[in-house]
């Protein structure tokens, strides 16, 4: 009879610890799934950021052959564009789609100082090519901010928070609108 109820409390206890340890590993692999999902967002966000710095040295050489004197623009441009290519974290690439997208502003204002380019073909086609990229971009940022707001939901809620803890998941940073696109741009139209 002791026989039976050792081997009885034995097979709970290995039952138990099966359920936890199995426990442990499903919620380890779907935070492995959810990190990988984050992840592959970001790359979706850093191809439309290329994309767009790709149409960059078209428009440039565009805008070049009609203000070959705004040298200080193209620099900007340039700069940024390198500064994108190299952006490893989602903090180093805002930083960086933020200065070429000023850039960007800075080399639209010297357009409008040359009629004959706003209205060239290829100018048009490069212009409707970016705006593409922008709305591109915007949503792979919203789709990022989704899956990284639902693996940073997750590790953050009990009891995943302690195999996220063990195991060191660390919270995904977010895309935020820079905060140039909170303040509301002034238009005149009396000048």
């Amino acid at each position: 009879m002791k026989k039976k109820t050792g081997f009885i409390v034995l097979a709970v206890v290995l039952v138990v610890i099966l359920a936890i340890v199995g426990g442990c590993v499903s919620t380890y692999n779907e935070l492995v799934e959810e990190r990988e999902a984050v992840l592959t967002a970001q790359s979706t966000v850093e191809t439309y950021l290329q994309r767009r710095a790709d149409l960059i040295p078209n428009l440039v050489s565009t805008v070049k052959g009609y203000a070959a004197h705004e040298e200080e623009v193209y620099t900007a441009l340039a700069d940024a564009r390198a500064a994108l290519a190299g952006a490893k974290t989602v903090d180093e690439m805002n930083t960086a789609s933020e200065a070429l997208d000023s850039a960007i502003s800075r080399l639209l204002v010297v357009v409008e100082n040359y009629p004959e380019l706003k209205a060239d073909t290829q100018f048009i086609n490069l212009q409707d090519e970016l705006a593409g990229s922008e709305n591109r971009i915007a949503k792979a940022r919203q789709e990022y901010n989704e899956e990284a707001k639902a693996y940073n939901t997750k590790i953050k809620k009990f009891p995943t928070s302690l195999i996220a803890g063990i195991f060191n998941f660390e919270t995904a940073d977010y895309f935020e609108a820079s905060a140039e696109s909170q303040t509301v741009p002034s238009v005149d139209f009396g000048a």
